[in-house]
């Protein structure tokens, strides 16, 4: 690479990178770099990156890390791209870690019920691999046909399913991390119990490759539970829909999903897709069962929708039906995008008895600035994820959408809530981690940093 951009450093990295590393490996082209610049989120700048390293191996991790230590060059790792708070996002002068070639499955264990994974493999090849076997990998992120089992470590990721059977951190047994320096850490078991020291695994959990780049992982499975059976209802407020949550939840019912679709979602959605969902509704909430007794506990839950003011109950009959509901959930995201052509997807989490405080406040807000705000919510663990549509070209519209973000985030704060459930907190929410934490938690974690990276090598300007 030669560019009037590049600085003695960054000459010397990757001359140092090329010969230590494969030819293929290392990718210096203007164009091409630009390419692993950022993630999906908005709002969030990324630099220029003097090279992209994509390792096929631990030790060419090693190596990476070593050379970039010993220079001072920043490192940023990355998985699939698709996060949404610019934690993968490239900056100035830095190396790309892309471990998307690292993606092989190692070891299916259906005795230990583990998986042993690379970071580059797919989250739905996992589960197609695990389901050969009678076993299910339950995490399952929106993103799950493209997002990598490294990139779900390193935001903590949830899914559909966490109402049940929660999220990434609980199915995260061990894992293979290599430190700022290059040296090889293993963390966790193999085994079904251990409380051998301070949990590190968890600490990397969530950790958005700022205290180490986990190169391997060992994964808790389940035996594979019967297909779903789902149910929808509409409400005619979201105070109506939060009460029928509240009221499943307290009756003690474990749902496999509780989703929340708000009037607005639902509209995009048809116009998208043609489904046919009720335009009039202002909430629509799916519950799901698998069960043995799945229609048993819809009937149920139908019950308690009737009791909480469903103007109307439909449960599947079978599976079609079921995965055509789902569907709607799934497209809720490609319709909002529909919208205005420009999305900001927000992730606040709150306590489950106010999810319908915190969508009343969002259409307020939506109001306020003069936008669409969709919301749909994991509502069985009370993560909502509104999602703002503006015109990016327009100045004045995408400084009403940052304006809503922040607005969003002070209302989840407010409502005893947290500024993320699953997504991370990348560039986006730096400043709102530090309000959520408080002084002394914030120096911390800082300090927690610096034992695990003291030169700040990794992923600067992320997180803290």
């Amino acid at each position: 690479m030669s560019t009037a951009e590049e600085t003695p450093v960054e000459t010397t990295v990757v001359a140092r990178l090329l010969a230590a590393l494969p030819a293929d490996t290392v990718l210096t082209d203007p164009d091409v770099t630009a390419s692993y610049a950022h993630d999906m989120a908005s709002f969030c700048p990324a630099g220029r990156a003097a090279a992209v390293v994509l390792p096929r191996s631990v030790e060419q991790v090693q190596e990476t890390l070593r050379i970039c230590h010993a220079l001072g060059v920043p490192v940023v790792p990355q998985g699939a791209r698709t996060g949404l708070s610019g934690a993968a996002n490239a900056v100035d002068g830095c190396v790309v870690l892309s471990l998307l070639r690292m993606d092989r499955v190692l070891q299916i264990d259906p005795v230990n019920r583990i998986a042993v994974v690379e970071p580059g493999v797919v989250n739905a090849d996992l589960s197609k691999a695990v389901a050969e076997h009678g076993l299910t990998y339950p995490p399952d992120p929106s993103s799950w046909e493209q997002c990598t089992i490294g990139g779900n470590i390193g935001t903590g990721s949830g899914g559909l399913c966490c109402v049940k059977y929660g999220v990434t951190a609980e199915y995260v047994l061990g894992l293979d991390v290599v430190l700022a320096d290059g040296r090889l850490l293993h963390t966790g078991r193999r085994t079904a119990k251990g409380v051998a020291g301070y949990d590190l695994t968890r600490l990397f959990v969530g950790a958005e490759g700022t205290l180490g780049v986990v190169v391997g992982a060992v994964l808790a499975l389940r035996p594979a539970p019967p297909r779903q059976l789902v149910l929808a209802a509409e409400f005619g407020s979201a105070a109506a829909a939060g009460d029928a949550v509240a009221a499943i939840m307290g009756a003690g019912h474990t749902p496999s999903l509780l989703e929340l679709m708000d009037g607005t979602s639902v509209r995009a959605v048809n116009r998208l897709t043609r489904m046919g969902l009720p335009e009039s509704t202002r909430a629509l909430l799916l519950a799901a069962f698998d069960t043995p007794g799945a229609a048993e506990d819809l009937a149920a839950v139908a019950e308690l929708c009737r009791a909480s003011g469903a103007t109307e109950v439909v449960p599947a009959d079978d599976q079609a039906e079921s995965e055509m509901l789902l569907a709607a959930r799934r497209a809720t995201l490609p319709a909002l995008e529909a919208v205005t052509g420009t999305t900001m997807i927000d992730d606040v989490c709150v306590p489950r008895d106010r999810m319908a405080e915190l969508i009343d406040g969002i259409a307020a807000i939506a109001e306020r600035v003069d936008l669409t705000i969709g919301v749909v919510a994991h509502a069985g663990d009370g993560n909502a994820h509104p999602t703002v549509c503006f015109d990016a070209s327009d100045p004045d519209q995408a400084a009403r959408a940052r304006a809503s973000f922040d607005d969003i985030m002070a209302l989840g704060l407010e409502l005893g809530g947290t500024i993320t459930g699953e997504h991370g907190v990348g560039v986006l929410k730096k400043e709102w981690l530090a309000r959520e934490l408080g002084p002394v938690g914030l120096e911390l974690q800082r300090s927690v940093r610096r034992v695990f990276d003291p030169t700040g090598i990794l992923n600067p300007g992320k997180v803290l």
